[in-house]
């Protein structure tokens, strides 16, 4: 019975990337100078690992590829050659190329072939692999012209199939390389077990192929190299006829127990096995679906599991309990029933807690790709950098996580190309050569804090200005504090660079930034001082399941803001309120104006006629911008599970999500970025005489 490997792929998948983040992380720790050797058996391990699995589901490009890499490393590791900075970065190369080729394969679609090839043709130059070859292929010819070949013992050991190795797909691989024509397979049984101590998953079939071929058998030992530790494997030269080859020197594989020649076999085995043969003839590679599946899965420690289940047992015992109460109630058993619904409240808290905790993953998962960037990105800028990483064990939801990627890289980025200046530069300023950039990771309160910090030159606070007054986005005689000028960097299309380049520079980078944490209801700031540094600190609630929300209501409806959003909450007069424009209203807070917005005239739900004198306002901050929002009571704070109104009913303009209150009413979590882009622009800071005016 065949067995479908396609549904291990994804695991398959999700391994590869894991290994191609060791092999990468253990080359950037690396000092050739002085290798360690368990570095070098660990970048092997998983190299091999990779080759492996490719080899067992049929990937052969990543296969043949990692092979040749792997001789390399086995080389390296046992002594045979000392590693060199260049031997790293072909190295790093090749980790790109396979982690390209592996996620083409997870999408359906063929793989990139013309940047292995380059990158297979220096490791052959490396290993002299070019000469080996063509010598091969001048030995491998007979004195008649006729072509040689090699005979090929196949002994899997019994457990070859366990591992889910299938030999059919090697003899397929064999055959295609050769030609169908040149390939001849038999098959034989040692000892024929009786039927009922026969076991399936047992590989008791042993293999005997004849290739007539003049390919290298370089090639021909690639294909099997990776079952190499679960089979004996013996290539025998052919000349000419095969009878020939008892008066032959042997050429064994090294993974060969003894030289030895092809014994006879009985005669019922040395027919062709039928079944074989129809296999290879039948088994095509399965067409990939055109767009694989996203991954899904996520790695939970075993503790976070036990945890579940306790609570889970906690829960099932409040349940039988408050079900005895059900069946048998009376007022005297009051205090019982408000004692159970305590408990359940508590273990549906814990409960809750628990499954939470099973999305948290540290946030070393993110912070790992920035070494290679700073090394590479240092390499091109010509920059000595040290990249110093704190809070890695910190935990944050998966989703957040991998949201979060794409800001981080342009804040790194961006340090590494503004921020950081030249050695010369550093030198001339009394700094250390090498410049740091830090990223920091912790809790504070209900969020996680992420803080990107550079020791370069810090913001030009005069240039930022001079440029966004060039641009209009400030009026000339503006009176700006340094942390309004530092925020000026956010503004679409801002940028101080004076030349495009492909690292920044395109005014298109930082309010992408800010968008993307303000879509994950996070904030961003930036601190800054001259010839001292900058840093970006990030603000991002743990999890986007749940939110921690302040309830409000406007007329007979509750809406929900989220708390991390909110300035301050203040009682107002209607009278306090000036006319701008149009329908727009400010409101002069302190020494600024803020723009008002009324969510009853929003959604509709009073008249104009029906405004009452007092109310409560809720200033909020959304875009760095402050906007106040007028309800007509504050109601409470707490937790409340986000459900997705786009999905379960459609897009909504202002609202970002809905939960289910105790009562079983659905409330609705305003959008705070949304409901900002519908107000009329108030320029801040004016002077007196402008406001009179």
């Amino acid at each position: 019975m065949s067995v479908d490997l396609s549904q291990f792929h994804q695991v398959f998948f999700e391994e590869s990337f894991e290994g191609l983040d060791v092999m990468e992380s253990e080359l950037l720790d690396m000092d050739p100078a002085d290798v360690d050797d368990e570095t070098v058996n660990n970048i092997f391990r998983a190299a091999h690992s990779i080759k492996g699995g490719a080899g067992t589901f049929g990937f052969m490009p990543v296969s043949e590829f990692t092979h040749v890499l792997e001789t390399l490393l086995d080389e390296i590791r046992s002594g045979k050659r000392s590693m060199e900075p260049r031997y790293v970065d072909l190295f790093l190369q090749s980790v790109d190329c396979l982690r390209g080729m592996l996620s083409d394969m997870q999408d359906g679609n063929d793989p990139e072939t013309e940047r292995p090839a380059e990158l297979r043709k220096e490791f052959e130059k490396i290993l002299g692999m070019e000469q080996e070859s063509a010598a091969a292929e001048e030995t491998s010819a007979d004195s008649d012209g006729k072509d040689s070949g090699w005979l090929i013992d196949v002994h899997p050991h019994t457990d070859l199939l366990m591992t889910g190795n299938e030999p059919f797909r090697m003899f397929r691989e064999l055959r295609e390389l050769v030609g169908e024509d040149n390939f001849d397979v038999t098959a034989d049984i040692d000892n024929v077990p009786e039927l009922s101590s026969l076991t399936p998953e047992e590989c008791i079939i042993n293999w005997q192929i004849k290739v007539t071929t003049s390919v290298p058998l370089d090639e021909i030992k690639a294909i099997f190299e990776w079952v190499e530790d679960e089979c004996d494997l013996t290539y025998l030269p052919l000349t000419g006829d095969a009878e020939t080859t008892s008066d032959n020197n042997v050429t064994p594989d090294k993974n060969a127990a003894e030289e030895q020649q092809p014994q006879e076999t009985p005669e019922v085995a040395t027919e062709k096995a039928p079944v074989i043969a129809e296999a290879q003839k039948s088994a095509k590679p399965a067409k990939a679906p055109k767009k694989a599946a996203e991954s899904s899965s996520i790695r939970v420690s075993i503790d976070k599991v036990d945890s579940l289940i306790n609570m889970v047992g906690e829960l099932v015992i409040t349940q039988s309990m408050l079900g005895q109460l059900g069946q048998d109630f009376d007022l005297s058993r009051l205090a019982k029933l408000q004692e159970g619904l305590s408990q359940l409240e508590q273990n549906t808290r814990e409960l809750q807690e628990s499954v939470m905790k099973i999305r948290m993953m540290p946030i070393s998962f993110a912070f790992s790709r920035f070494p290679r960037l700073v090394r590479d990105l240092g390499g091109q800028l010509g920059k000595k950098v040290v990249l110093e990483t704190i809070g890695e064990q910190t935990e944050l939801d998966k989703t957040v996580m991998e949201k979060i990627n794409d800001p981080l890289v342009h804040l790194v980025r961006n340090s590494m190309d503004h921020g950081l200046e030249t050695t010369e530069q550093r030198i001339a300023a009394g700094k250390c050569e090498e410049g740091t950039i830090t990223l920091n990771a912790y809790h504070q309160g209900g969020n996680i804090v992420i803080e990107v910090a550079d020791d370069g030159a810090g913001l030009n606070e005069d240039r930022i200005l001079k440029k966004a007054i060039e641009k209009g986005l400030v009026p000339e005689n503006n009176s700006l504090t340094p942390e309004e000028i530092h925020n000026l960097i956010f503004l679409p299309g801002f940028s101080t660079a004076e030349a495009v380049s492909d690292i920044s520079g395109r005014g298109v980078g930082m309010d992408v930034v800010r968008r993307n944490i303000q879509a994950l209801n996070g904030s961003i700031e930036v601190k800054s001082q001259r010839n001292v540094g900058s840093t970006f600190i990030i603000r991002l609630p743990l999890t986007l399941a749940i939110l921690d929300g302040q309830l409000v209501k406007v007329c007979e409806e509750t809406y929900i803001f989220p708390l991390v959003s909110i300035v301050e909450s203040i009682q107002i007069h209607r009278s306090s309120l000036n006319h701008v424009t149009g329908s727009q209203y400010v409101m002069q807070l302190r020494d600024e104006y803020i723009p008002i917005v009324r969510l009853d005239k929003i959604f509709g739900l009073r008249d104009e006629k029906d405004v009452v004198d007092e109310m409560m306002l809720v200033v909020v901050e959304g875009d760095n911008e402050k906007i106040g929002i007028v309800v007509d009571d504050l109601l409470g704070q707490q937790q409340v599970v986000i459900k997705s109104l786009e999905q379960n009913y459609q897009k909504v303009s202002g609202i970002s999500g809905a939960t289910i209150l105790g009562d079983g009413t659905v409330a609705l979590i305003i959008d705070i970025s949304s409901i900002g882009k519908n107000i009329v622009p108030v320029k801040r800071n004016q002077n007196r005489s402008e406001r009179a005016a």
